[in-house]
């Protein structure tokens, strides 16, 4: 697990390396009133349960905020890092989402979702393979200099995240953690 967690280590530092603007991105805060950061997550927020979208807050965020992407992903999943959830063009007046949002293309506002692991748009939470152990998520929000990413609905985290190079100035992350008997 040692081994596993200096990886995921080594890769955050080199997706840090890649997509941050120049010069350091400010740290912010995210958090969510369903669970703690390092918490489990409810079951209504996974596959057992409503699969519903827990509800997000953030604040804090850098002077020269315009748009927000969030992305959420499993790094332990047996097939590699597994994709729950992808969203982007929010506004940066955004200082949460609700619960439950719906799982359409494009929501109030204009922010917009983009395909997930399960190839389909929205949140969809963990539903690791039962015995599997303690999966974690990671619910990365990064706050960006331009109002838009300029990609349709439905765009791929891996999309998101080039489109996201050198405009992202500050990111927040809260992890989850789910496992299913």
């Amino acid at each position: 697990m040692k081994t596993r967690a200096k990886a995921l280590a080594a890769a955050l530092a080199a997706w840090a390396a890649t997509f941050l603007s120049a010069g350091e991105a400010m740290a912010f805060s995210i958090e969510s009133s369903a669970f703690d950061d390092g918490g489990q997550i409810p079951a209504v927020h996974t596959c057992e349960g409503a699969d519903r979208s827990p509800e997000l807050g953030w604040e804090d965020a850098p002077a020269g905020t315009r748009s927000f992407a969030l992305i959420v992903e499993d790094p332990d999943a047996p097939g590699g890092t597994f994709i729950h959830w992808v969203l982007y063009d929010l506004p940066a007046a955004s200082k949460g989402l609700a619960a439950g949002l719906a799982k359409e293309p494009t929501l109030p506002g204009g922010a917009r979702q983009g395909m997930t692991g399960f190839g389909r748009i929205g949140y969809r939470g963990p539903c690791p393979p039962p015995g599997d152990g303690y999966h974690r998520y990671f619910f990365r929000l990064m706050a960006l200099d331009v109002e838009s990413l300029g990609l349709a609905p439905g765009a791929s985290a891996k999309a998101v995240e080039e489109a996201a190079r050198g405009h992202v100035i500050g990111e927040a992350t809260l992890v989850g953690r789910y496992r299913r008997f």
